[in-house]
């Protein structure tokens, strides 16, 4: 351990030497472009920070915003209206001269100001990415909860980030926390996903053609999730699908990819009746057909945070995570959490509050 720590130190040490960088006031004037490094976190972290997104375009509706991505989480922002320009920064194919040309190129814009949001954690190699940006300021993270960023000095600005001072805070009012300093708000906290009329007509094919109109209403569920402690029981979904369907008389689906096959087919085999399947589609895609849905149903995964984006009464099943820093906003978003351990959640409760959510949507049984 002390010859990781003592390496470390000295990685720091040179990083330093050579690419440190003065610590001084950011003066934003009439901003024109604006280059956002966010190539570290998954799926719901990238699709939170369409709230930093929205500040900076509503705070400098001229100027233009870049956002540095990557292959995990860059379809959180496919066809995003706040973004004008993405890159997709992919570790793998740095040994490529082509690649690190078009990089180069896109990093050496002439920038007002790049930012390097953090929320779960600290990004080493997008903070030593954002000192090879062509940019007048630089602001990044000084530390994050208390723990220090190592390489805080390759910032002009440096902003000191702790979620513990408003431990219930969303997710999406944190991730402002890095550019509030510069008068950069927003009221709107939600998040967006952009979906155009092709992507609406795929979902309403899907709703027509592949469920063949069956049903009045169109309830969806999303059964798997990346982290085993935040999936709900396959018996239990099984068991509330089938109370739902027998109660309200809807079509069902439900949505994943091929990571999520082994859940699907088990809820499937549970059933004594079709489900419809949305596999492997794009993000915009999927936004559109939950959009169109009568309810949705989802573990604390990245598909809830797609489903958080529409207006569609959605209920979100929560365990280890706080549902007040994650979960969906917006008046139609429910969620449920009994403990750390997701399966406290009993199929009764979750009954209720769909029935109450979909009451309050004025919806009335149909079967």
């Amino acid at each position: 351990m002390a010859k990781n720590n003592l390496f470390s130190n000295i990685i720091y040490s040179l990083i330093r030497l050579a690419l440190s960088v003065e610590e001084k006031p950011v003066v934003l004037k009439n901003p024109r472009k604006f280059i956002v490094i966010r190539q570290h976190n998954q799926f719901g972290d990238l699709l939170a920070s369409v709230s930093l997104f929205r500040a900076i375009k509503e705070s400098f509706p001229e100027s233009e915003l870049s956002v540095v991505v990557s292959p995990e989480n860059y379809y959180a922002v496919t066809k995003n209206e706040f973004i004008n320009r993405t890159f997709l920064f992919d570790k793998s194919k740095l040994l490529s001269l082509s690649y690190l040309k078009e990089l180069k190129e896109f990093l050496s814009d002439s920038y007002d100001a790049v930012i390097v949001p953090a929320t779960v954690s600290v990004s080493t190699t997008s903070c030593i990415l954002s000192r090879f940006v062509n940019a007048k300021y630089r602001i990044g993270p000084a530390s994050l909860g208390g723990k220090n960023n190592p390489v805080n000095f390759l910032f002009n600005a440096r902003i000191n980030l702790d979620w513990g001072k408003h431990p219930d805070a969303h997710v999406s009012d944190f991730s402002l926390d890095i550019v509030r300093p510069f008068g950069m708000e927003t009221k709107d906290f939600s998040s967006k996903i952009s979906f155009d009329k092709s992507d609406s007509e795929f979902g309403r094919a899907f709703i027509l053609e592949y469920l063949k109109g069956n049903g009045k209403k169109v309830f969806g569920f999303h059964v798997g999730a990346g982290k085993p402690p935040n999936r709900w029981s396959l018996d239990n979904f099984a068991s509330l699908i089938s109370l739902l369907r027998e109660k309200y008389g809807a079509v069902i689906y439900l949505t994943g990819s091929s990571s999520d096959k082994a859940e699907i087919d088990y809820v499937r085999q549970s059933l004594d009746f079709e489900v419809g399947l949305f596999l492997n589609n794009t993000i915009p895609q999927l936004a559109a057909l939950i959009d169109q849905s009568d309810l949705f149903i989802t573990n604390d995964t990245g598909v809830m945070h797609v489903a958080g984006t529409t207006d569609t009464p959605q209920v979100s099943l929560f365990g280890p995570t706080n549902p007040f820093n994650w979960a969906p906003i917006g008046s139609n978003k429910r969620f449920i959490r009994k403990s750390e351990l997701i399966n406290d959640i009993t199929v009764e409760e979750v009954l209720l509050l769909c029935n109450e959510l979909l009451n309050e949507n004025n919806f009335e049984n149909e079967k």
